[in-house]
C-alpha cells in the first residue's frame, strides 16, 4: 500500500475513534471541534519531516505574530513618545534652566551651554527626522542582472548579499540591521548612519543634561521638604519638579541608550549588522569544528569600516559629514559589495 494511503487510513481511524470515545462524554456541539483538534495533534506523528524544531516553530509562531502586529500598529505611538519626551526636556531647558544660567553663570560658561546645547538639539532633530523618513532600501522585484545570494520565500524575489526579510514591513531590506519601533521604520542601508548618529547625539545630549543638572537636581530634591514653608510658592514647586523630571529622564535614557549605542559602535567596528552578528557567530562555530577560521567578507579594517559607514572620503568630511548635519548617501547601492571598497581613496587619507 502507498505510504500516503497508509497515513490517511490511520488518520481516519483516529478520527473515528475520537468520535466514538467522545460521543458519550461530550456535548454534540463540542464533538466535532475536539475530534478535529485531536486529529491535528495526532497527524504530527505521521509526518516523517516533523521534528522538535518544526513543533517549536508552530508553537512560537503566534508570539511572533503578536509582536509584529503590536509593533506595526503602535509604531506611531512610539514616535509620538520620542517627540513628546524630547520636547518636554527642551522646554524645561529653555524656559526653566536657561534664565537661571544667564543670571548665575559666567560669560564663558553661558557661551558653552548655548553653543553646545543648540548644536546637540539640531543634530538630534535632523538625524531623527532623516532616520524615520529615509527608506532603508529595498531590493528590486526582478533580478535585473543584480547578483543575488539567495531567494526570499516570503517576498518571492531574489535577495542580494546582506539583505533580509522584515516581518513587520512585509518586505526585504537592503543591509538590514533591525526594525526599530522608535523610528517606525527599518534600519537598513540608506538610513543606518542616521539611526546611529541619532542614538549617539541623543546619548550625548542626555549625558550633558544629567551632568550639568546634577547640582540643580540635588537642590530641587532637598527643597521638596520645604513645601509647607510660606516662601515656597507654586512656581518654585513646579520648577523643582521639572528639574527632577528632566534629570531622572535624561539619566535613565543616557544609561539605556548609551549601552545600545556602544553595542552598535562595536558592530560597526567589526563591519557587521545586528543580524549578521548572529549569522557570523554560527558560521564561525561551524567552521571551527572543521578546523577552519571564518573571516567576515565585509570587514575592511576598523578605521575603514567607520569611513565606509560614515561616508568619509577625505579629511574635510569629518567636519562636514560627521560633526555637522549631512544628508549624503552611503557608499554603494546596497545591492553589490566590493571586497575592499574605496581602498585607494580611503586608506591614504
Amino acid at each position: 500500500m502507498h505510504p500516503c494511503s497508509t497515513a490517511m487510513h490511520l488518520l481516519l481511524r483516529c478520527l473515528r475513534g475520537c468520535g466514538r470515545h467522545s460521543r458519550s462524554r461530550l456535548p454534540r456541539r463540542l464533538r466535532q471541534p475536539v475530534s478535529y483538534m485531536k486529529l491535528i495533534l495526532q497527524s504530527l506523528y505521521f509526518n516523517s519531516l516533523t521534528n522538535s524544531e518544526v513543533v517549536f516553530d508552530c508553537v512560537i509562531e503566534p508570539v511572533f505574530w503578536m509582536v509584529e502586529v503590536v509593533t506595526r500598529w503602535f509604531g506611531m505611538v512610539f514616535v509620538f513618545l520620542v517627540v513628546a519626551l524630547t520636547s518636554s526636556v527642551v522646554f524645561i531647558a529653555y524656559f526653566c534652566l536657561l534664565p537661571l544660567i544667564l543670571q548665575t553663570y559666567t560669560p564663558g560658561w553661558i557661551m558653552w551651554h548655548i553653543c553646545y546645547g543648540n548644536w546637540n538639539l539640531v543634530m538630534i532633530v535632523f538625524h531623527y527626522y532623516k532616520a524615520t523618513k529615509t527608506p532603508p532600501g529595498y531590493p528590486p522585484k526582478m533580478k535585473n542582472d543584480v547578483p543575488f545570494v539567495s531567494f526570499c520565500k516570503k517576498c518571492v524575489i531574489p535577495k542580494p548579499a546582506r539583505s533580509h526579510h522584515c516581518g513587520i514591513c512585509k518586505t526585504c531590506i537592503l543591509k538590514m540591521d533591525h526594525h526599530c519601533p522608535w523610528l517606525n521604520n527599518c534600519v537598513g542601508h540608506f538610513n543606518h548612519r542616521y539611526f546611529f548618529s541619532f542614538c549617539l547625539v541623543l546619548t550625548l545630549g542626555c549625558m550633558y543634561c544629567s551632568i550639568s543638572g546634577r547640582n540643580l537636581f540635588i537642590d530641587a530634591y532637598n527643597s521638596i521638604d520645604m513645601v509647607s514653608q510660606p516662601p515656597y510658592t507654586y512656581k518654585d514647586r513646579m520648577f523643582h519638579k521639572s528639574v527632577i523630571y528632566m534629570w531622572v529622564l535624561t539619566s535613565t535614557v543616557a544609561v539605556a541608550l548609551g549601552a545600545l549605542t556602544l553595542w552598535h559602535a562595536i558592530l560597526i567596528t567589526r563591519g557587521e549588522t545586528s543580524i549578521e552578528r548572529h549569522i557570523n557567530n554560527k558560521e564561525a562555530k561551524r567552521l571551527a569544528k572543521r578546523g577552519r577560521v571564518y573571516r567576515n567578507p565585509f570587514n575592511y579594517g576598523k578605521l575603514n569600516n567607520w569611513k565606509v559607514f560614515l561616508g568619509v572620503e577625505k579629511r574635510s568630511h569629518w567636519l562636514t559629514r560627521v560633526f555637522l548635519p549631512s544628508g549624503h548617501a552611503p557608499y554603494g547601492d546596497g545591492l553589490t559589495w566590493d571586497i575592499y571598497p574605496l581602498k585607494k581613496d580611503i586608506i591614504p587619507v
